[in-house]
């Protein structure tokens, strides 16, 4: 009858082949076998991705639309802004806003990009792009809460390639037009080397570039294309992270999740002000009493004195040895050639410049709060 437990099968993304083909060292990630790094090495490859263009595999994120039946803007953007706290309805034709799907309390259930199409013909739909491990739950939190005329429909069939880097542009430049010229947090249209392409201007290593939602028929020949260009190398998931954390970025599950809110993790600004006056989002009472008073915690930059990282984990002290925090994200950040970490203090040691210790291997580690982050963002502002 019963019997051992029965894991579900790791899935593939449709460029699993050519990560295999380029000698990828593949491990398990969000229910995928993903590649963590290329012959390069993680290390060569992070800088490599500072320094040209690095591409890289995200099709296990989850892409989806939000579709009203009335294809009028105004009905999906209220649906939607019922269950995150950013100015949807405001949104413009091709353009994308990061925000966050909060619970009840306040708490992070995923944080997640939102566009509106850059097509007229396409309105009354958004664009979700949710994090891989919480998809479905992310799908079924939604729909519960949907109501009637507004539908929400996952985009299975599509792969999702970032190009990223300060010569990821003009990779595009060569091989596409109309996309080296799009501002930041942008999305429209494109043929890139003749193949039908969403292109919006964003990603997660706080390098311009771009993130290309494709069939996933066709993602195999982009990602040849792209890596036939001698600035582009394949990045892994090592490398990705240790850029993100560099930048300053949130990876939820670490930094941020469930019980934590967007004004503790950093995230105030992606409230805009109408929906913090007019309200209608869950959580709405915490988030405006944290505006109001102040959260009893602070996202933080920390830099560790020495060379040792500090993990994810890792208890941060005062001098007196109380507790007062916790590491989130740390590890080596190959740009600025040091250990860095991000993590949450009491708002009395968040100020950069304050003094605090990190608790590895039983030894009190001296550590500097930071401003984040850790190397300059170098999106393309409009």
């Amino acid at each position: 009858m019963g019997g051992p437990p029965t894991t579900a099968p790791l899935l593939r993304t449709p460029l699993y082949d050519a990560h295999v083909a380029r000698g990828a060292k593949m491990v398990p990630f969000a229910g995928y076998e993903m590649p963590v790094q290329y012959p390069l090495g993680v290390l060569k490859e992070h800088l490599w991705t500072r320094d040209k263009a690095g591409l890289f595999d995200v099709s296990h994120m989850g892409q989806a639309l939000l579709i009203a039946r009335d294809n009028r803007h105004e009905t999906v953007a209220r649906a939607l802004e019922s269950l995150v706290p950013a100015d949807i309805l405001n949104l413009q034709h091709g353009r994308q806003r990061y925000s966050q799907l909060l619970a009840d309390d306040g708490g992070i259930l995923d944080d997640l990009m939102i566009s509106r199409s850059a097509r007229v013909e396409n309105d009354g739909r958004l664009i979700l792009v949710v994090n891989a491990a919480c998809k479905d739950a992310d799908y079924a939190h939604i729909r519960a809460r949907l109501p009637d005329g507004v539908v929400l429909q996952p985009l299975e069939d599509l792969a999702l390639l970032a190009l990223q880097g300060p010569q990821a542009m003009a990779v595009f430049a060569d091989l596409a037009s109309g996309v080296a010229d799009m501002p930041f947090m942008t999305r429209r249209y494109a043929k890139i080397a003749r193949i039908d392409c969403d292109v919006a201007r964003a990603g997660y290593t706080g390098e311009d570039g771009c993130e290309i939602s494709v069939h996933a028929s066709n993602a195999a020949a982009l990602w040849t294309k792209l890596t036939a260009d001698p600035r582009v190398q394949p990045i892994g998931l090592g490398a990705r992270d240790s850029l993100r954390l560099e930048a300053g970025l949130c990876l939820y599950g670490h930094d941020i999740d469930a019980t934590t809110s967007p004004i503790e993790a950093g995230l105030a600004w992606s409230i805009q002000k109408r929906r913090r006056n007019e309200g209608g989002f869950p959580g709405l009472a915490r988030i405006r009493a944290e505006l109001k008073d102040g959260p009893k915690r602070l996202r933080v930059g920390i830099k560790p004195d020495g060379r040792a990282p500090a993990r994810e984990g890792t208890e941060i002290v005062d001098a007196a040895g109380a507790r007062i925090g916790i590491v989130t994200s740390g590890g080596f950040g190959p740009t600025v050639n040091a250990p860095v970490a991000m993590g949450y203090v009491a708002p009395g040691h968040a100020m950069p410049g304050s003094t605090v210790h990190l608790m590895v291997r039983g030894k009190a580690m001296l550590a500097t709060v930071v401003a984040l982050p850790f190397t300059p963002h170098r999106y393309l502002r409009s």
